[in-house]
């Protein structure tokens, strides 16, 4: 499987600022090719590499002007080994979060779920949350958690992602957020996934079923979005005046939701 992908962004700057990208695709992948290119009012600069937790890989600059932009391209050429399992993945990835607050919501995930366990809790979750919320895009704000999700019944991809961990580990099973690459997602743009722990291996968890698993690729892993953000800036404020994403694969396959898959 060869899967091609891009990305594009353009801010506007107002003062100093460390500015912290997440796009590339995650260490441990096949790569064919990969360019990376970051200007700050158009003189090239070289961001500094720095590999988070589970292989993100972040390009970090100091800029201090009036626009930056970014160029990303990679090509993939085949899959990635299982997602590795840690010793602390049932701790951390147990823990309540920002936008994922499992105490809360564990009243709900006991009477909605009681009885079930392992690999047919996730297909049930992965459908309730399906049932229970509507894709509506631009209808949360960047603050909104897993508990007003609920309460509002609608969101977009990370939101959907928020209430399935928050419900898994509500139910003792360990589960965090992936930003991935996404072929076949319309409207292009970085998706965002679950991935649940159960017996002993990571199974992606999307209950937006807008993309088919087997092609989706990681950029970065965290207890949820605050982990894994396409862009995070330290100093002045920035603004946002253009993000665009391309993700194709060579070989797009048929999604089976009734069966589990790994990101890969």
């Amino acid at each position: 499987m060869q899967r091609t992908v891009t990305c594009s962004i353009d801010l506007g700057l107002t003062g100093p600022v460390r500015l912290i990208y997440s796009v590339a695709v995650a260490q441990g992948l096949p790569l064919a090719s990969e360019t990376i290119s970051i200007t700050i009012d158009g003189a090239s600069v070289e961001p500094m590499e720095i590999v988070d937790a589970h292989g993100t890989r972040l390009h970090s600059v100091d800029a201090n002007g009036s626009q930056a932009s970014l160029s990303y391209e990679a090509v993939v050429d085949g899959i990635d080994v299982e997602p590795l399992v840690t010793d602390t993945d049932d701790i951390v990835y147990l823990r309540p979060s920002r936008y994922c607050e499992s105490d809360s919501l564990a009243p709900t995930a006991a009477s909605e779920f009681a009885g079930l366990s392992g690999l047919g809790l996730l297909q049930a979750v992965i459908s309730w949350v399906n049932e229970q919320l509507t894709y509506v895009a631009g209808s949360s704000r960047p603050t909104d958690g897993a508990v007003r999700t609920l309460l509002g019944r609608q969101g977009v991809c990370r939101d959907f992602a928020h209430l399935s961990i928050a419900l898994l580990r509500a139910l003792n099973v360990p589960s965090r957020l992936a930003a991935v690459y996404a072929p076949g997602l319309s409207p292009m743009e970085f998706h965002a996934v679950a991935e649940a722990l159960v017996e002993g291996q990571w199974w992606v968890v999307d209950a937006t079923q807008l993309a088919p698993r087997q092609s989706l690729l990681r950029v970065a892993t965290g207890r949820d979005a605050a982990d894994t953000a396409f862009l995070t800036n330290f100093g002045a404020p920035t603004q946002l005046n253009r993000l665009e994403v391309t993700a194709v694969v060579d070989d797009f396959a048929h999604d089976d939701t009734s069966k589990l898959t790994q990101l890969r």
